[in-house]
């Protein structure tokens, strides 16, 4: 999809009820892939890039990521009203479904089977992330930070986190200071370069 293309939108609070349901029931083990696909790539609702900076403000702020994207979302096109829609189609039906399968499940959930099965979808939990981890490297080359500098915020992050782990809090702090630092510098350059032209 071009980044330039015209763009859809929301058509009702009711469009975004029912948009933010299908995506809830699609996320088994992960909705980040579904919501990227569904979005960007089928609604077109947002660019590739758009996707992207939305993701990041939302894995920031507190609770879970998909709940404060759907906010964003639906406060964008219509406000308190749309953002409530959105968080509503988002949580009832798997509300429903999850409730159901747990007076199912809590009979079962000792058995060797239901463990491996549990297992098993971790591991395409972790495939569906990666694999939507590196569709999204290619919004990064309209990135005002840079390839190089990207590259080494996501490698930095990997580090600190994963392998030395570090509070993540801390982390956010060091690491997405010194990159909106960056970040704002090298917009500021590009500001006053078109201003100049």
């Amino acid at each position: 999809m071009s980044e330039t293309a015209p763009l859809n939108t929301p058509r009702s609070k009711t469009d975004l009820f029912l948009s933010f349901t299908v995506l809830a029931l699609q996320g088994f083990g992960g909705v980040l892939a579904v919501v990227q696909r569904e979005l960007v790539e089928k609604k077109r609702w947002m660019t590739q890039a758009q996707f992207v900076e939305d993701w990041a403000v939302a894995q920031i702020m507190p609770g879970p990521n998909v709940v404060n994207f759907c906010l964003i979302i639906g406060g964008r096109h219509f406000g308190l009203g749309g953002a409530l829609a959105s968080l509503a189609g988002l949580l009832f039906a798997p509300l429903a479904v999850v409730l159901i399968l747990a007076s199912v499940f809590g009979g079962v959930s000792d058995a060797p089977w239901a463990q491996g099965a549990l297992r098993g979808m971790g591991a395409v939990a972790a495939g569906m992330i990666a694999a939507t981890g590196i569709k999204l490297i290619g919004a990064l080359k309209l990135n005002p930070m840079g390839m190089l500098a990207c590259f080494s915020v996501m490698l930095s992050t990997f580090v600190c986190v994963s392998l030395l782990r570090w509070p993540l809090l801390w982390v956010l702090l060091g690491i997405g200071s010194l990159a909106c630092a960056w970040a704002y510098q090298q917009l500021s350059k590009l500001a006053a370069s078109e201003a100049s032209s």
